[in-house]
């Protein structure tokens, strides 16, 4: 393997350092992706975990001459979905609604807390909790655009949609969150990213 070899190509040649050098520039960055996605800080450690596993493992099939970011998008992606059919699989057998997600928001601090700044946690609580229960169809675009500043054509080749429908699922999500957050604080006219 030459020096001069991109470090995704020497990656997907089992260097190991390579490949940990591309864990760290993306481990960030592909967390928010997943904590936003599943809702639960725990859960997004174990499922991104679970991504670079599958990513090491696929390494060798990796095509350079497609972006990086974007192959391991596409299998965090599916490791949040493979998240999701466990999760439904559990509320059935459990028998419960859903898995209860810990605040995003929560601060370690007992102090109190302005007024302000409790209405904050409430709405990023309402938010998350919203954004869980949006469907696949609906969060992945969503999140994909307003978290990940993707375009529409990348969101598209990502999800294997069309970018129109990728833009349509995006209104559709916001006016779902929209009308969920509305139902929730009572508030009208509420803008999302």
């Amino acid at each position: 393997m030459g020096a001069g070899q991109s470090i995704e190509v020497r990656a997907a040649g089992g260097d190991r350092a390579a490949f940990t050098a591309l864990v760290t520039a993306t481990k960030a960055d592909l967390y928010r992706f997943i904590r936003r996605y599943v809702g639960d800080e725990a859960e997004a450690h174990d499922v991104l975990q679970e991504a670079y596993a599958s990513a090491w493992l696929a390494m060798r099939r990796y095509d350079p001459a497609r972006p990086f970011d974007v192959w391991l998008r596409s299998i965090a992606l599916n490791k949040c979905r493979d998240w999701s059919r466990r999760r439904a699989v559990r509320r059935v057998v459990r028998g419960v609604m859903g898995l209860e997600a810990p605040e995003a928001t929560a601060v370690g601090d007992d102090a109190p807390m302005p007024e302000a700044r409790l209405d904050d946690q409430r709405r990023a609580k309402n938010l998350q909790r919203a954004l869980s229960d949006l469907p696949n169809t609906l969060k992945e675009p969503l999140l994909l655009a307003a978290l990940e500043g993707r375009s529409h054509a990348e969101i598209a080749s990502l999800l294997r949609i069309t970018p129109k429908a990728v833009e349509t699922r995006i209104a559709r999500a916001r006016k779902k969150l929209a009308e969920v957050l509305a139902q929730a604080t009572g508030e009208e006219g509420l803008t999302l990213p």
